[in-house]
């Protein structure tokens, strides 16, 4: 359907020969015929139509075209050329066509710039052979088409394109063999009452429509859909880089082909699409079932709705390597559904959406089907995390892909839930381990009072035996102040002390949890210098603030959070022995005990964790041997080595995960190597430090150290 312009009516002006002409606002409204290679230039003026043919040219800059006559167009081209920037174009019927005599062929050129075409029924109208360009301008076709394109070429730069029925229209302009093309960069396209680009043969031969949607250009149809194929035609869209919402439809013998691209996003439903690209980051977001024919992928994503939407996708042929983003409800045993009719192959992953929730029986539940190829699935990020556990994706047979749920793994979430409730033993110790080293350093200064300040870190490897396996960074700073009893000739000394720790538990897969600890306690020392006997003992009071932070199979994060108590003790005994040549040895026996509060707390993914109280006893023994350097003047060096045996009794601590029972257990024996050195910088300074390693059969302590200072007055 090429239109080619004919006038309805005589015209005030006429250009001929190759003779240019010029209006401005001082010309009297008039309409013009351009034609025999002739030119006419408009700049500020206001006119009636223009029609432009045989090799003439039209320019307007700033004017006002006005074709009210009920047939008329506002400029019509044939065979020729039009320049408009920042002009208004009205026209009853067409505000621009773009036409050729087949006699002659060459088409028309239009570029558009800054302008504004309103038709009563086309906003422009193009045909075979000929290109319009438009940028920053806007077509209106008010009862029709915003844009008409038979077979010729549109490119539309940050403008927009609307219609009473469809923003674009393409059809068959019989007279050439070439394709439509249009093309769309940051543009707008409406069907205020139809899809915003139809395609459509009208019985005649079939048309071929070739359409780019780029660069953030958007589609919009008054029937809910963005391009719809009549006929036999066929229509291959490519959508890049832009976000499109709403369906395609192509009728039974009409062809529809899409491809996205560059991270374009498509929301819709696809009906009777003969076949979809999904490539370089770009992504399908269905709305319902669908049934396709051949689906490739490069690098793209079909996601199945919502997570609380299940669709089924069926697809006549399946290829390359993409992402299925799919859901699955454990509980009522819904799930999304891929259906690969004839044959898939590549190699493909899935990923299924999270939840807290716990599933109500093991089960397989089928997700994928083949009907032949040698198509790989297999989970993104691992199994899906369900509940209290993570479930993989199975393959039966050769053809079918099921979520098993009679296997299964610990979950991140419960990975965390138990990692928490099992660190605050081992931040306990941690922090306890800081004022052992201290009572030896205050037994060295002879009972007298003074002010201490100390920062210590250590490692800790909890091996999958004790519950669950991760790795605990701990780093904190302790304080106090002692002085001697007024009784017991100045054997026991008692002090004060206060600190803050703070633990950073690693769970691996993204997850991790926090443990910020705030302490205060009481501490006593006795010495009976001429045996070299000695007690210490303290009591100490925590309070704990935990924090979960999961990353989850699907790529979303879950928190949650909660604060405990925990008070405990330590005993030790012990005997400094004096040997030859300032060489000492100090054999002790160490008993300590911690009661923390148990606690209730939900992950923001409705994953509930009850943990009982936990409980800690551990005993040992070990000797510590040294040698003292007095350098006089109040200056002395003690270095020392220490070696013990540990045992944690303590085997039962309960913790419950939706309802599913779990046991941390950290008993057992390990062995402990320490190195320190104190040192007496005068009669009021002195300095320590102090470095630990400990290996048992659930944990390990890779490096400890601590250092600090004291001032006695």
């Amino acid at each position: 359907m090429p239109l080619l312009l004919t006038s309805t009516h005589s015209f005030g002006r006429i250009v001929d020969n190759g003779e240019p002409a010029f209006i401005d606002g001082r010309d009297a409204l008039d309409n013009y015929l351009v034609r025999g290679a002739s030119s006419l230039t408009a700049n500020g003026a206001s006119t009636q139509e223009i029609v432009v043919e045989n090799g003439s040219s039209v320019t307007l800059a700033g004017t006002t075209v006005v074709a009210s006559a009920s047939t008329s167009t506002g400029i019509g081209l044939v065979d020729s050329d039009a320049s408009l920037t920042n002009s208004l174009v009205t026209a009853s019927r067409t505000a621009l066509s773009l036409g050729s005599d087949t006699s002659v062929g060459l088409g028309s050129k239009a570029t558009v710039t800054g302008s504004t075409l309103t038709g009563g029924v086309v906003g422009a109208v193009v045909g075979g052979t000929s290109e319009l360009v438009l940028s920053q301008s806007t077509l209106i076709g008010t009862s029709g088409f915003g844009l008409q394109l038979a077979s010729g070429r549109v490119s539309a730069t940050n403008s927009t394109i609307v219609g009473g029925t469809n923003g674009v229209l393409l059809l068959t302009d019989q007279t050439v063999s070439q394709p439509g093309r249009l093309t769309l960069d940051g543009t707008t396209v409406q069907g205020q009452s139809g899809a915003a680009i139809l395609v459509n043969d009208f019985g005649l031969p079939a048309t071929t429509a070739e359409i780019l949607v780029g660069n953030r250009s958007t589609l919009a149809g008054g029937n809910g859909k963005v391009l719809e194929v009549k006929g036999v035609s066929t229509a291959n869209m490519i959508i890049d880089n832009s976000d499109v919402n709403g369906d395609v439809s192509a009728d039974v013998g009409a062809t529809a082909n899409i491809t996205l691209q560059n991270q374009a996003i498509f929301t819709g439903r696809l009906d009777n699409v003969a076949s979809l690209a999904v490539n370089s980051q770009a992504q399908w977001n269905m709305v319902d079932n669908a049934s396709i024919g051949d689906l490739s992928m490069n690098g793209g994503t079909v996601q199945f709705g919502s997570p609380t939407e299940f669709y089924k996708l069926s697809v006549a042929n399946l290829s390359g390597s993409g992402l299925f983003v799919m859901d699955a409800d454990l509980v009522t045993g819904q799930v999304d559904t891929l259906e690969v009719t004839g044959t898939a192959t590549g190699s493909h992953s899935v990923l299924m959406g999270s939840s807290g929730a716990e599933p109500t029986s093991a089960s397989s539940i089928p997700v994928i089907h083949i009907g032949a190829g040698d198509a790989q699935f297999s989970l993104l990020n691992g199994p899906v995390d369900r509940g209290a556990f993570s479930y993989e994706l199975v393959k039966k047979g050769d053809q079918d892909w099921y979520l098993d749920t009679t296997t299964k793994v610990i979950s991140p979430g419960t990975r965390s839930v138990l990692a928490l409730f099992n660190t605050a033993p081992t931040v306990w110790y941690g922090e306890l381990s800081t004022l052992r080293t201290r009572m030896g350093e205050v037994r060295m200064d002879n009972g007298k009072a003074g002010g201490w300040m100390r920062a210590y870190g250590n490692k800790f490897d909890v091996d999958a035996s004790s519950g669950v396996a991760y790795t605990q960074t701990q780093q904190g700073l302790s304080f106090g102040a002692d002085a001697p009893l007024p009784f017991g000739d100045g054997q026991w000394l008692v002090g004060l002390l206060g600190g803050y720790s703070k633990s950073d538990l690693d769970l691996s897969r993204g997850t991790s949890a926090k443990v910020d600890s705030y302490y205060v306690g009481a501490y006593t020392t006795w010495l009976d210098e001429p045996s070299g006997y000695y007690f210490d003992g303290v009591l100490k009071l925590n309070r704990f603030q935990n924090k979960s932070d999961v990353q989850l199979s699907d790529g979303k994060k879950t928190e949650g959070r909660y604060d405990n108590h925990g008070v405990g003790a330590s005993l030790e005994f012990g005997r400094h022995i004096k040997l030859a040549d300032d060489y000492f040895i100090e054999p002790y026996t160490q008993l300590s005990g911690v009661i923390i509060q148990g606690q209730d707390y939900d992950l923001d993914n409705g994953l509930e964790a009850e943990g009982d109280r936990t409980r800690s006893l551990l005993g040992k023994a070990g000797a510590t041997v040294g040698r003292d350097f007095d350098l006089g003047d109040g200056q002395r060096v003690q270095p020392y080595l220490r070696a013990a045996y540990a045992h944690e009794f303590a085997k039962n601590n309960e913790v419950q995960v939706n309802e599913v029972m779990f046991n941390n257990d950290l008993s057992g024996s390990r062995g402990e190597l320490g190195a320190g050195i104190a040192v007496n910088l005068n009669d009021k300074v002195s300095i320590h430090a102090d470095l630990d390693y400990s290996k048992g059969d659930s944990i390990e302590q890779p490096w400890g150290f601590n250092f600090g200072a004291r001032y006695r007055w």
